[in-house]
C-alpha cells in the first residue's frame, strides 16, 4: 500500500469483514436517514425522533433478554411509540410534545428496569455498551435481509407520499384545505421515523440515533432548499461521516488506550456536528458582510 494510504488506514481494514459489513449497513442507514430525516427537520418534529430512539432502549434490552436480534426489538418499540404518539395527539403541534414526552418517560422507565435485569443476570455481555452506544463492527451478516426490507419499507412511504407530506409538513392548513388527508399523511411519516430510527440505534445507539437521523438533513438543508436536493445532500453526507467514523474508529485501536479502541458513533457524531457547523459558515460571513454599522455597534 502506498505509505500515505498506508498513514491513514490501518492493515486490514479493507479486507475485514465486520468492516464490509459495518459500511454497507451504514451506507443504506444513512440514505434511509437521508430521506427521513429531512421531513423531521421541516416538520420540527426532532424531538419525536430522539424520544423514539431513547425508547429504543427498552425494545434493545428485550431483545437481549430473550435472545433475539435487537434490530427487532429496536422496530417494535419504535412502531409501539409512533402509535401511541399519534393516538394520544401527534397531529397537534402542542400535543406532539405532550404525546412525545409522556412515551419518552414511560418507555425509559421500562427500559431502566430492563436493563437493570440484563445486567444483573450477566454483565459480561456488554448488552447496555452495544444497546446505548452501538457498534457497526458488531452488525453480523444476518441482519442484513433484515435492515434491507425495513429500509425499503421507509423509503417507500416517504416516496409514496412525498408530495402531499411535503405541501402538509410545510403548511398543514393549505393541505388540509385542498383534501389532503393530513393526518393519515401524519401517521405514515411516524411509521417511516419510526423504522428509521430504529435502524440508526442498531447503527449507532440508541441514545446517539438523532444524529445521524437529524444532522445530515439539517445540514443539507443549509446547503440547499430544494427538498429533492437536500434528500441527496442528506444521504451523501450521512454515507461519507459514518464511512469516516469506521475507518477513525478502526485505527484508533492503536490509540491510547492501546487494543480498546474508540466507539464509531464517536467519531460519526463529531463529524456530523462539524459538517453542520461548516455548512452554516458561507450564510454567517453573508450577514457579516451585510450588517450595518448600526448593527455591528449593537451588538458590541
Amino acid at each position: 500500500m502506498n505509505p500515505t494510504l498506508a498513514a491513514i488506514f490501518a492493515p486490514g481494514l479493507f479486507t475485514s469483514s465486520p468492516v464490509q459489513i459495518a459500511a454497507l449497513v451504514c451506507a443504506i442507514v444513512a440514505v434511509v436517514a437521508g430521506a427521513v430525516g429531512m421531513f423531521t427537520v421541516i416538520r420540527g418534529q426532532s424531538f419525536a425522533g430522539e424520544a423514539l430512539g431513547d425508547i429504543g432502549t427498552t425494545g434493545g434490552a428485550a431483545a437481549y433478554l430473550i435472545a433475539a436480534g435487537p434490530l427487532w426489538g429496536f422496530g417494535a418499540i419504535a412502531v409501539a411509540g409512533a402509535a401511541a404518539m399519534e393516538l394520544i395527539g401527534i397531529q397537534r403541534p402542542r400535543g406532539r410534545d405532550v404525546a412525545t414526552g409522556i412515551v419518552l418517560g414511560a418507555g425509559l422507565g421500562v427500559a431502566a428496569l430492563l436493563l437493570y435485569i440484563d445486567t444483573v443476570q450477566d454483565s459480561t455481555t456488554g448488552a447496555t455498551f452495544t444497546i446505548v452506544f452501538g457498534s457497526p463492527f458488531t452488525i453480523t451478516s444476518s441482519a442484513i435481509p433484515l435492515v434491507i426490507v425495513l429500509s425499503v419499507i421507509s423509503l417507500g412511504i416517504i416516496v409514496l407520499l412525498f408530495r402531499p407530506l411535503l405541501l402538509s409538513s410545510i403548511s398543514p392548513e393549505l393541505a388540509a384545505s385542498r383534501g389532503i388527508p393530513v393526518r393519515l399523511l401524519g401517521a405514515g411519516y411516524l411509521l417511516a421515523l419510526a423504522l428509521t430510527v430504529a435502524l440508526a440505534a442498531f447503527t449507532i445507539g440508541t441514545i446517539l440515533s438523532t444524529a445521524l437521523l437529524v444532522g445530515p438533513a439539517a445540514t443539507a438543508l443549509r446547503l440547499t432548499r430544494s427538498p429533492a436536493k437536500a434528500v441527496f445532500a442528506a444521504a451523501l453526507i450521512g454515507i461519507a461521516t459514518t464511512w469516516l467514523g469506521i475507518v477513525m474508529a478502526y485505527d484508533s485501536y492503536d490509540w491510547p488506550p492501546h487494543g480498546q479502541g474508540w466507539p464509531v458513533s464517536f467519531f460519526v457524531v463529531t463529524l456530523i456536528f462539524l459538517a453542520y457547523l461548516f455548512a452554516g459558515l458561507p450564510n454567517w460571513r453573508r450577514h457579516r458582510a451585510t450588517a450595518t454599522p448600526t448593527d455591528a455597534a449593537t451588538r458590541a
